[in-house]
């Protein structure tokens, strides 16, 4: 069996380990929508459990080990880097520009189709201080990263247990 590492991704834990569905729903009421297909074959895919923890609000280190334990691998993996955390004060950058496209993924993912050409697409054609707003049912920690390594700031705002609001900007 595959070791359960940070940067294994969520799809490929529960093809190894189905029985840890339940542990990770334990960990966090957020990781319930891997219960939804249309989420668990296309957002599990590609995030990554270290991804998964920022999005359940879980500390890394207790995720990997709590899924390791329940797994029967030995030992304990040790975090090295503090977490990143993906909530902060609000960037200046927030209150200069208003958001010049709005993009809501829940009604996307509920006529059971992938979000995310259309939203890098909109990321694409960000100019220089432009702000794209996307509202969605999970943290979309994937495609924040993407944004990041493409040079975009972002911001995150949780509205509710189901409910983010994301903000990239293209920096002038």
């Amino acid at each position: 069996m595959k070791e359960i590492t940070p940067e294994m991704k969520v799809a490929e834990l529960l093809e190894s380990y189905p029985s840890l569905e339940q542990t990770l729903i334990e960990l966090s009421p957020s990781f319930r929508k891997l219960q939804n297909p249309v989420l668990r074959n296309t957002v599990a895919r590609v995030t990554t459990l270290g991804q998964a923890a920022r999005v359940g609000g879980v500390p890394l280190g207790d995720l990997i080990n709590r899924l390791r334990g329940a797994a029967g691998q030995a030992g304990t993996y040790q975090v090295e880097a503090a977490e990143d955390s993906l909530t902060s004060e609000e960037p200046p950058w927030m209150t200069e520009s208003r958001a010049a496209h709005q993009i809501d993924v829940r009604p996307i993912l509920e006529r059971g189709e992938k979000p995310i050409a259309t939203v890098l697409a909109a990321l694409n054609n960000l100019e220089s201080g432009q702000t794209l707003e996307l509202t969605a049912p999970l943290l979309p920690a994937p495609l924040i990263d993407t944004a990041k390594s493409r040079g975009l700031e972002t911001y995150v705002r949780k509205e509710g247990p189901e409910l983010f609001r994301v903000y990239f900007h293209k920096p002038v």
